[in-house]
């Protein structure tokens, strides 16, 4: 016979569980907490522009077919910013002890939608230092680009700069907490509904009835021995003696 949950047993499954899921809970979101605030390293954010855009004579207008060109060698810019053929200069000149791999996984690289913009981001955990290695990487394709592809169309939009009070872009311990909460309550149901599925014993008598397929008729409570007094044992004793004397 194949067996149902009601809505009714999900709901006293919870209430049982309850401190256990509440327990977990609390615990997942104060870990999260923890290691964002504690174990977790800032990471700061700084972002350059660059200006893709053909060199033109005085009073000679753009078209259309010189701006889908600009658009395309965006493309090719984006691969070539983060190529070592850039990074190893930018890692000189800032005299940086790290490799071009480690640099290139900072660095990210991405095009303004359908413009001629390109912006350079670069994380750190030094927002002064994230600031410098985006203005340098900037400026050192800006300078080989020229030499690179002999075209002279790259210009510096917009440069990086270090505020009063920096923010870091990661960890950001409200989402990490959210997420903990989340993650930490769907983990806390489930072993409560688990703990439950395995738990077999017979604790009253509607469990007697659901194992057995038989009614209850009467139930026996325990007695605990050491909350009982030596009075009312004494009372207990005479009073079966008399009613064993009365049936003699």
């Amino acid at each position: 016979m194949e067996e149902t949950i009601s809505l009714k047993e999900i709901v006293g499954t919870l209430k049982k569980r309850l401190r256990l899921i509440i327990i977990i809970t609390i615990v997942a979101v104060a870990l999260s907490a923890a290691v964002s605030y504690f174990l977790l390293t800032p990471s700061y954010a700084a972002s350059t522009q660059l200006l893709v855009n053909q060199s033109k004579e005085e009073g000679q207008a753009y078209t259309s077919g010189d701006l889908r060109t600009n658009l395309d060698l965006i493309n090719t810019y984006n691969v070539i910013i983060t190529s070592p053929r850039i990074i190893e200069p930018t890692l000189e000149e800032l005299n940086l002890e790290r490799s071009p791999g480690a640099l290139r996984d900072q660095i990210t690289v991405r095009s303004e939608g359908d413009s001629q913009v390109v912006s350079i981001t670069v994380e750190d955990d030094n927002p002064a230092m994230a600031v410098q290695i985006a203005n340098t990487l900037g400026t050192v394709f800006q300078r080989d680009i020229v030499e690179i592809m002999n075209v002279d169309n790259v210009s510096i939009l917009t440069s990086a700069e270090l505020s009063e009070s920096p923010s870091p872009v990661s960890p950001n311990p409200t989402l990490n907490m959210a997420i903990a909460f989340v993650v930490g309550l769907m983990a806390a149901v489930g072993l409560a509904f688990l703990l439950e599925f395995l738990d077999n014993t017979i604790k009253t008598e509607e469990d007697v009835e659901d194992k057995l397929g038989i009614p209850v008729l009467a139930s026996i409570a325990t007695i605990d021995a050491s909350k009982v007094t030596v009075k009312e044992l004494s009372h207990s004793r005479r009073a079966r003696t008399g009613r064993e004397n009365h049936g003699a």
